[in-house]
């Protein structure tokens, strides 16, 4: 007899997931993750790599009988949905953001993850934001509304959407389906070691940008430390030569 522990799905559990909700319920997640601010906490990015393995053909291996993905209808859909959910997150942001984000925190909203949100984005600038955005959760969800209330424009907003959920999607599934039968054995052991890599990985490019911008910072107090300490020199100079 099933219990209903068996039938209960995980929200917080990518292979769980997986297993019960299907192709459609997998795209559905990841609209919702990208477009609907409710969704912050859904594993997007292991969804994905564990979606690849499930269209590959280790997906028997690694969620059982009945578990098998179309690969050709996830690599159109994913970007769709990711991009469709992303354009209605900033949609959100331009309509209601300001009262929305002036909100006091509850259980599940945060304001810090906006604030981290809109530092980020004033940053890195829009396009570089935008698409990094995408490899790092709960980022990923509150930037798209963030740059609808900074009146990023829609059509600006849009092209980089595009590149960012196009080149997140099929990354991630691309991993999951070419090193599926690697990765099935030790997926319960292994995946979030793999994803904490994956996402330090993502994050590379704003540690590289974090330290570039503190060296300028040195350099330019430096800079501006000689230039205070000259003309001291040059008034001590005129006072002896006096």
């Amino acid at each position: 007899m099933t219990t209903s522990t068996e039938l209960a799905v995980n929200l917080l559990d990518a292979k769980s997931l997986v297993a019960s909700v299907g192709t459609i319920g997998l795209l559905a997640i990841i609209f919702a993750e990208t477009g609907l601010l409710i969704g912050f906490f859904l594993p997007g990015d292991s969804l994905l790599i564990l979606a690849g393995v499930a269209a590959s053909s280790a997906a028997a291996k690694a969620f059982g009988p009945g578990v098998q993905m179309p690969i050709a209808v996830l690599l159109i859909a994913a970007p769709l949905c990711a991009v469709a959910g992303a354009q209605l997150g900033h949609l959100i942001g331009a309509k209601v953001g300001k009262k929305l984000f002036d909100r006091p925190d509850s259980k599940i909203f945060k304001r810090e993850y906006v604030v981290k949100a809109e530092e980020y984005f004033e940053k890195f600038g829009p396009a570089k934001a935008v698409v990094m955005a995408r490899f790092i959760p709960i980022v990923r969800t509150f930037l798209n509304p963030v740059a609808g209330t900074l009146e990023m424009p829609a059509r600006t907003f849009f092209v980089w959407n595009l590149v960012g959920g196009v080149i997140w999607t099929e990354v991630m599934l691309s991993i999951g389906y070419f090193f599926g039968d690697s990765m099935a054995p030790v997926i319960d052991k292994y995946l979030i070691p793999a994803m904490a890599l994956i996402i330090l990985l993502s994050i590379s490019p704003i540690l590289v940008e974090v330290v570039r911008e503190r060296k300028k910072r040195k350099i330019a107090g430096a800079a501006g430390a000689g230039f205070a300490a000259e003309p001291e020199a040059e008034t001590a100079g005129r006072h002896r030569r006096g």
